[in-house]
């Protein structure tokens, strides 16, 4: 597994809701003592298993020589927190242990945290090379919503799309991949889940690519963890989420090209923000 030294993972309450901010330093939250891990006959897998969510049981196997597990709040005072966090956990990837966790398994709102699923998607079925048309129904997302500013017929490559979605967050991003890679938004939530579950992620259920407020749109901070901790395996993630900028030219709708300059707005990748003392952020 490729890691850095820690990981931390934040989301901050605001508004009566969790939202994630879009950046996700590199050691993660975890662990709420909702949770049990049962030792099976293999030294290397447990079963997890949470009960009490609503909808009934959830269980899947999770081989731990590639995790960080927790089944309680693991508090510590070297690590301490500015503002107000629902959910906190501080991970050490390469020695396997939880410095940090309150609340990581309890059911909260992603926001555009959803979008580090839809890049693992995109990736994983997608051609970097692909030239992608923006439909209006990606062009139409909520006003509101952050956009990377596509208009209907743009023409782009899927690699200068996922530069969009984590650079500028874009929303209209979110759904021209999605469109893009199964057919339409609702094909690709199907598979996005179906992913989200085989990570581990059995408390997640997503609604759409962008993570737009939605209450049907859920995840928990450990299930965001197990996601994250697949996709900094791959290079083309780290490359595109460390990037402080990406420069492209879009073909518009009447053949003519525009330049194009999307700026990182994760505030510790762009410089505006120092990290926690002995913490590395991706």
């Amino acid at each position: 597994m490729r890691c850095t030294n820690k990981q931390i993972y934040r989301r901050k309450k605001r508004r009566g809701l969790h939202i994630a901010p879009v950046f996700v330093l590199f050691l993660l939250v975890v662990g709420v003592g909702i949770g049990t891990y049962v030792k099976k006959n293999q030294p290397d897998i447990f079963e997890y298993e949470i009960a009490k969510y609503g909808t009934g049981i959830f269980c899947k196997e999770l081989p731990v020589d590639d995790l960080c597990v927790a089944t309680e709040n693991v508090l510590s005072e070297t690590f301490e927190l500015e503002g107000d966090f629902h959910s906190v956990a501080l991970f050490s990837p390469n020695s396997k242990s939880v410095l940090y966790a309150n609340n990581i398994h309890e059911r909260i709102y992603p926001a555009s945290t959803t979008k580090i699923l839809t890049m693992y998607v995109a990736l994983k079925y997608g051609t970097l090379t692909d030239t992608v048309t923006v439909s209006a129904n990606a062009v139409g997302v909520p006003l509101d919503s952050s956009r990377a500013g596509f208009k209907t017929g743009d023409q782009v490559s899927l690699e200068a799309l996922l530069y969009s979605l984590m650079l500028p967050s874009g929303n209209d991003s979110a759904v021209a991949i999605a469109e893009h890679i199964s057919g339409s938004v609702e094909e690709f939530m199907n598979l996005m889940n179906e992913e989200a579950k085989k990570l581990g992620a059995t408390n997640t259920n997503f609604t759409s690519p962008h993570g737009y407020q939605d209450e049907k749109h859920y995840t928990t901070a450990y299930d965001l963890y197990l996601i994250f901790n697949e996709c900094v395996k791959q290079d083309k993630f780290l490359e595109i989420v460390s990037s402080s900028e990406y420069k492209t030219k879009v073909t518009q709708a009447n053949g003519t090209y525009r330049d194009v300059t999307w700026k990182q707005s994760n505030q510790y990748v762009n410089g505006l923000r120092k990290s926690p003392e002995g913490i590395s952020v991706i």
